[in-house]
């Protein structure tokens, strides 16, 4: 069943978005009768289509069917080209992260000027929201505003590690407890950081780990790091 979230609720009317509406009439052709699913709030309402023009739902029934993981997992990940920045915004919103920080580092592949970061995060958004309606999420994750190295080293958590090539760096699995609840996880560009970059982050808490023996590309590394915590702490 398709799953949509809501704009607002108003009283016991659910308030679609513009592009929802256009999807449940002119893509999927919904008729009266035809029933969806919307998340407002964490809860999950199951509506029955009553008009189309206007469009107006009736509440079936409403449920808890939360799917989150047990720990806030935020992820920051050097910014990629639009293909590979695509992929990784689906499958951490599938693999339930929470946050995700897009960062400039000195070997970023891409540059974005203030008039594309708006339309840039607005458009990762979207696809952060139509990921969890597929994925059957009760919450989309949210993209933060892209930082830089030395924003980022200031970002409080309860647990910061950064993706190292260091050959000192420990294995990802001896740093998680069930204990934690949040988690910041860092990704650099393809190359690694800087020993700048990483001495900067490394100075403010966060903890060099190794994702194993072999090399990652970005988005393989942001994936695979993903899946390991989301075994480890899944709702």
């Amino acid at each position: 069943m398709q799953r949509y979230f809501a704009k607002g609720k108003k009283d016991d009317s659910i308030i679609l978005y513009d592009t929802d509406l256009h999807h449940i009439k002119n893509v999927m052709r919904y008729k009266v009768g035809d029933t969806i699913e919307v998340v407002y709030e964490k809860i999950v309402y199951l509506c029955r289509i009553t008009s189309l023009e206007p469009f107006l739902l009736e509440t079936i029934k409403e449920y808890n069917n939360d799917s989150e993981m047990n720990i806030d997992l935020t992820i920051a990940i050097s910014l990629v080209n639009e293909q590979k920045m695509d992929l990784i915004l689906q499958k951490l919103t599938e693999l339930g992260v929470s946050k995700i920080i897009p960062v400039k580092t000195e070997r970023s592949i891409v540059k974005l000027d203030a008039n594309k970061e708006i339309k840039k995060i607005n458009r990762w958004q979207t696809i952060c929201k139509e990921a969890s309606e597929q994925s059957k999420r009760v919450k989309i994750p949210q993209v933060m505003p892209i930082v830089t190295i030395e924003e980022l080293s200031k970002i409080k958590n309860e647990m910061k590690l950064i993706c190292s090539l260091d050959e000192k760096s420990q294995l990802l699995s001896n740093y998680l407890r069930i204990d934690i609840n949040e988690i910041l996880f860092v990704i650099g560009p393809e190359g690694g950081f800087t020993i700048l970059e990483e001495k900067k982050l490394l100075e403010n808490g966060f903890l060099p780990v190794s994702l194993g023996k072999r090399i990652m590309r970005v988005e393989t590394a942001a994936i695979y790091a993903a899946s390991i915590i989301n075994y480890i702490y899944e709702g």
